[in-house]
């Protein structure tokens, strides 16, 4: 996921304004078998917001992913559809919880997000753990926990669960440094909360370790959520791609995973059509 790209979705007065101009699809119906699929909202952008949530609709998504407060009104209001992931007010990926010096943006953002997103019914709240910039792993972690710590109360009060997303930095993100399974756990099992948990990225940890359903198999106890796409490019998941996208999603579904499946890469055919043909390759 690109940082710069998200926080170009924030035109939340235009979105108000053009969304009654779309109708409201007749009772769509949730179609995406034994997963619960979602899309992350960031990789059509080029779609006005109504449009999108028009076609996730009619083509069966119950959810869309990474949405701000006024987007996933809207999502639910005009379209019946869940956010299954807010972004709070402060989501800086290079800035994230192992640096103190972010911990108070962090975490007021953070406490006034949740619960507002329990009221709405969105199950996750995002952050980020931070580049390293030379950081002792260890001191990252200590600041990741005590960061978590500061915030695992309201969101254990509130049934929302804060995920800490795992990326790559061998090709997206730099010096990132959460970019392994085994520091993420690692922090989750210090902190000791069932609502913080970790984004599994498929995607990116393809890109660090491979071994994917065996690494999801054994760690399901702290992963919440998964995102999707293609390696390598980040892009539809096709033919062209190394993983095997239907065996993935028969593993996660026949574990009984009980969070969303959302899809996170960057159409380079017709968005919609590679969408529509993602969500059916991953319906099992």
């Amino acid at each position: 996921m690109s940082d710069v790209t998200r926080r170009q979705l924030l035109g939340a007065a235009a979105v108000a304004a053009t969304a009654a101009a779309v109708p409201m699809p007749a009772a769509a119906q949730k179609t995406t078998g034994r997963l619960k699929q979602s899309v992350c909202r960031w990789c059509y952008a080029k779609i006005p917001l109504p449009e999108f949530f028009k076609a996730c609709a009619e083509m069966g998504l119950p959810a869309v992913d990474l949405l701000t407060e006024e987007e996933w009104i809207i999502a639910r209001r005009d379209f019946g559809l869940t956010c299954s992931t807010g972004f709070p007010t402060v989501r800086s990926i290079p800035d994230g919880i192992n640096n103190t010096k972010f911990h108070d943006g962090i975490v007021a953002s953070l406490t006034e997000m949740i619960p507002k997103a329990a009221k709405a019914g969105v199950p996750n709240v995002i952050t980020f753990f931070g580049n390293r910039r030379g950081q002792d792993l260890e001191e990252a972690k200590v600041n990741s926990v005590a960061c978590l710590n500061r915030v695992k109360g309201i969101a254990e009060a509130e049934g929302v669960t804060i995920i800490v997303e795992l990326l790559n930095s061998k090709v997206n993100h730099k010096d990132y440094i959460g970019d392994n399974t085994p520091y993420g756990v690692d922090i989750c099992k210090r902190v000791g909360s069932p609502r913080v948990k970790l984004l599994y990225d498929i995607y990116h940890m393809q890109i660090m370790e491979g071994d994917v359903m065996r690494t999801m198999g054994d760690n399901w106890e702290y992963i919440a959520h998964l995102h999707t796409g293609g390696v390598p490019g980040r892009n539809e998941l096709d033919e062209t791609q190394e993983l095997q996208w239907k065996s993935i999603a028969k593993f996660v579904a026949d574990k009984n995973f009980p969070g969303y499946f959302a899809h996170e890469f960057i159409p380079t055919r017709d968005p919609l059509t590679s969408l529509r043909e993602a969500v059916q390759l991953c319906t099992v």
